[in-house]
């Protein structure tokens, strides 16, 4: 779950600074948001699931 609460918040900055410096317009932000739904309703759902949860199990075994 505290993966889920900070992509949400991560991703909704990214959308915020594309509609202030990019130009990305509300509408277009809001099909993105509706297309999200969607995909999370569809059979693709649990594929992104398991894809986001294996990058960020790599990017936690990242050692610096």
């Amino acid at each position: 779950m505290a993966l889920s609460i900070s992509a949400v918040v991560l991703l909704a900055i990214i959308v915020t600074i594309l509609i202030r410096k990019s130009g990305l317009k509300g509408g277009h932000a809001l099909i993105c948001v509706l297309l999200g739904f969607y995909l999370a309703s569809s059979s693709v759902a649990p594929s992104i699931t398991e894809l986001t949860n294996n990058v960020a199990g790599m990017i936690g075994d990242l050692q610096f």
